[in-house]
């Protein structure tokens, strides 16, 4: 499914015809932070104004991907994509559906940005209206809960999840379709399924705009997996600091109730299952499973001993189902395409598609989506449209604090669980930033320390105390007061940290220091030993210049 099969753009600018033109304005948090909802405002006054309302609609949609050139308009029929649309461009579009495409706003819809690209669970956003439950029924929405509702057992649609291999999109690679088999074979009569939206990563995005742009196929993918593995409760655990999402979640489960895919009876069966939304403060380590079900609890949010797993024993004592929202993005497009058009797409062991939030020296920033198995090369090179103002690639952090960073010799490696782990990195939830000539790898390192320690809960002392440690010693090399004691000192705490961390966030805290260790060994001993930066970021280098 590739964006030009999602109707997304043929870039072939052929002038629109004026009987049915669609405009579709991007109204999630990164155009709407440009401007868009003023243009989205004034496009329909002028519609009802110039009495056009007959022959033009003005449709308000989700993410449309290419975040750097926002705000984002397409009109249809057409196809013609507007980037960096201001609001004193309106009375041109609307001329453009008599006239042409205004071509100074025109973007290019054959870049490979967007035909590299092959869309699951972003298959809807930039086409439908995230505030109306009938535009995503229109699309295909909820067809997949009715069919298994009325069609499956249980057992069956986790068989067809199984045999699509997915694994979770959170980071771990848990194969689903085992974690849903599991909480099914669990004991008890109550049971619950949860949504892990409680996205942390510095620049990540990918929650957020899959829940701004397309809430009812997170409802969706929650209510089969409440039916599969026997729940009739779920908890959506979303960042307070994504307001947008949070609205248009809280609507889409009042529409969703009203109109019978939610509640008792669902889609006129016996089926049972509700939807809740419960909203954290920001802390990074309610990311981790068992830290998030405390905080739906209304405890603190830190993480405790596993086992008991959630499966076992999670909100409440009994059976939970945890999921991301990635990972439930991809089960109404697996239920109605079956499992084996999934697995048709990505590699052997790394089934579909892997959403990612491309951000950092790149020309083109913004939410993609790629088949697993392609290369980092391509991601940065053809879809990122390279490093800006023609400067090199240093390197690619995956896996945000939690990843590591991996040099341009290996940008040619597959994107998939396991060469990025062979490269001493993760998938994670999706973060991608790339790192240009401008940075200096040791206050990369040092920039996500100063995260992992500031996010630390305090619960375990390895974690505690260990994080804040790194830090200092990552700081005495950035100032150009540490000796290679320091650096083995650094190396043999990373262990003692990974090693003997409680939860997730201690336990991967050191990725960053190993990873540019490993790749980008001649910065650290440039600042230990010759007290110089070579990117002139650290302090170290204004000692060099003194010196000399």
């Amino acid at each position: 499914m590739t964006q030009e099969n999602n109707g997304n753009g043929n870039g072939n600018g052929s002038a629109a015809q004026p009987e049915g033109a669609c405009i579709r304005v991007c109204r999630a948090a990164g155009c709407v932070s440009a401007g868009s909802e003023d243009i989205y405002q004034i496009l329909n006054d002028e519609v009802k104004k110039q009495g056009l309302r007959d022959r033009c609609t003005v449709k308000g949609v989700g993410c449309m991907g290419l975040c750097s050139a926002g705000p984002l308009i397409s009109v249809e029929p057409g196809d013609d994509w507007y980037q960096g649309v201001k609001t004193q461009d309106v009375p041109d579009i609307l001329r453009s559906l008599e006239e042409g495409p205004v071509e100074r706003l025109r973007l290019d819809t054959e870049m490979p940005f967007f035909k590299r690209q092959v869309r699951v669970v972003l298959e809807n956003m930039g086409r439908i209206d995230p505030e109306k439950l009938q535009d995503y029924v229109d699309h295909g929405g909820y067809e997949a809960l009715s069919n298994i509702l009325t069609e499956r057992s249980p057992s069956e649609v986790i068989d067809e999840i199984s045999r699509s291999g997915l694994r979770g999109r959170g980071g771990a690679g848990y194969p689903t379709g085992l974690k849903w088999g599991t909480v099914a074979k669990a004991p008890g009569e109550r049971k619950y399924v949860v949504c892990n939206a409680d996205e942390g990563d510095p620049g990540a995005f990918m929650d957020r705009s899959v829940l701004e742009s397309d809430p009812h196929r997170i409802i969706e993918g929650m209510a089969i997996a409440g039916y599969a593995v026997g729940a009739n409760h779920g908890y959506i655990y979303v960042r307070a600091e994504y307001p947008l999402a949070v609205s248009r979640l809280k609507g889409a489960i009042r529409q969703a109730e009203r109109e019978g895919y939610l509640g008792t009876h669902v889609c006129g069966t016996p089926f049972e299952f509700s939807v809740e939304v419960r909203l954290g403060a920001g802390a990074f380590v309610c990311g981790e499973e068992t830290a998030l079900i405390h905080s739906i609890e209304g405890q603190r949010g830190s993480p405790r001993p596993r086992p008991p797993y959630p499966a076992q024993s999670g909100l409440w004592g009994h059976s939970t189902l945890i999921n991301n929202v990635e990972t439930l993005g991809n089960i109404p497009t697996i239920i109605r395409k079956g499992a084996e058009w999934f697995a048709g797409v990505g590699t052997e062991r790394s089934k579909g598609t892997k959403v990612f939030a491309l951000a950092g020296g790149v020309n083109n920033t913004g939410l993609i989506e790629v088949p697993m198995g392609i290369s980092l090369n391509d991601i940065v090179f053809e879809i990122g449209g390279g490093v800006p103002g023609g400067m090199a690639c240093k390197g690619v952090q995956t896996g945000g604090p939690s990843g590591g960073c991996i040099p341009t010799q290996h940008l040619d490696k597959s994107v998939d669980y396991e060469s990025l782990a062979e490269l001493g990195s993760i998938m994670g939830s999706g973060g991608m930033i790339v790192i240009d000539e401008s940075s200096c790898m040791v206050d990369v390192a040092k920039y996500f320390l100063e995260f992992c320690k500031s996010e630390s809960c305090g619960k375990c002392v390895p974690c505690r105390v260990g994080t804040n440690q790194l830090h200092d010693i990552l700081d005495k090399i950035t100032s150009g007061e540490a000796s290679e004691a320091d650096l083995e000192l650094l190396i043999e705490l990373c262990d003692l940290v990974k090693t003997a961390s409680l939860c997730g966030l201690g336990q991967s805290a050191p990725n960053p220091i190993l990873s540019t260790l490993e790749y980008f060994r001649e910065e650290y001993d440039a600042h230990i030993h010759d007290k110089h930066c070579s990117a002139g970021v650290c302090a170290t280098h204004g000692v060099k210049e003194a010196v000399s």
